[in-house]
């Protein structure tokens, strides 16, 4: 068990994107030299990589490559001579799946495909290939385990249970070394206000009231330095290949709860408000997930480390020395 990532050539996709951009500095600080691709936009803009780009030391086994994953010549490009390809680009908020359902499905199906596609003729040792629990939909049963059925409730979940299992499909059908993880609400540092936790912290600094949609929603929240620990663990089990893993901390709370818990540490009340606008379709709204992350501890040896507590101060943290970043006003899709 344990990898010596020393010089390893890595491609991470969807890079600039929350979670990828801490992996990406955590395989630099392991030794990996890592490409990461960036989507294409005419500013340059490298997201959250310039937290790491900023860093020289860091700098040097860094590569940006801006690019599409829609376009296979790209990633067969961009995953040649890589060791590991960890594929985390998607497009990843719900709301805006209900949107633009086509270009959802493009990018995470068809940019899926072009990966596994690639990686057929690049060959690397192993494609670690990133799920999302929505793909189970409202819990049937819990703790959520990974045989759990799958279900569609948004077209953004339909799209990822298409990607996890043409990666199966490529395992199975050409012996392709994929690895699938599933986290589970992932939060922590430079995560956007697209996702609930960042919506409450940042409105919380600024106003006495804060809006949200469904407050009975259960979710189970790992801290970001968790998640990327599983996918360092996934690359370095050897025997793992075509299997998939549940990334959570098998704990669960409700919205409702989860504000009361940042008003403690804020030491703080505040006006919540139910706002229609930020409500899912009735049959789409996931009401539970909770994980089983049984078989990750088992097999990968896999651990959270952060409490929820402990996660949320480093998130305030965060946010308040970059409220630059946010419109707590305005309902992000």
């Amino acid at each position: 068990m344990g990898n010596n990532w020393q010089n390893k050539q890595v491609l991470v996709t969807g890079a600039a994107g929350f979670i990828p951009s801490h992996l990406v500095e955590r395989l630099i600080d392991l030794g990996a030299s890592v490409r990461a691709l960036v989507h294409y936009n005419s500013r340059g803009d490298i997201g959250n990589l310039k937290e790491v780009s900023s860093d020289t030391k860091r700098n040097q086994n860094l590569e940006v490559v801006f690019g599409d994953l829609r376009d296979l010549a790209t990633i067969k490009k961009v995953s040649s001579s890589c060791s590991y390809i960890f594929h985390l680009g998607a497009l990843i908020a719900i709301p805006y799946s209900y949107i633009n359902p086509s270009e959802v499905v493009n990018s995470n199906m068809i940019g899926t495909l072009n990966v596994l596609l690639a990686a057929r003729e690049t060959k690397p040792e192993r494609i670690i290939h990133t799920s999302s629990s929505e793909v189970y939909g409202t819990a049937l049963y819990v703790p959520i385990d990974e045989n759990h059925p799958l279900q569609g409730q948004s077209p953004y979940s339909a799209s990822k249970i298409g990607a996890d299992k043409l990666a199966e499909s490529f395992y199975l059908s050409y012996n392709l070394p994929v690895v699938t993880l599933r986290p589970f609400n992932t939060y922590g540092p430079r995560q956007s206000a697209r996702a609930v936790i960042p919506t409450i912290i940042s409105q919380a600094l600024t106003s006495d009231r804060i809006q949200l949609g469904n407050l009975e929603t259960k979710r189970d929240l790992t801290y970001v330095s968790d998640t990327v620990e599983g996918f360092i663990k996934v690359a370095e089990t050897p025997g793992v290949e075509g299997q998939t893993f549940n990334l959570g901390t098998g704990c669960e709370i409700s919205i409702s709860d989860l504000v009361a818990e940042i008003e403690e540490i804020l030491g703080r009340k505040f006006d919540i408000i139910v706002d229609k606008n930020r409500i899912r379709p009735e049959k789409s709204e996931v009401m539970r997930l909770l994980s089983d992350n049984a078989k990750a501890k088992k097999v990968l040896g896999w651990v959270p480390q952060y409490t929820l507590r402990q996660g949320l101060r480093k998130t305030i943290e965060w946010v308040e020395k970059n409220l630059n970043l946010f419109t707590p006003e305005k309902y992000q899709l």
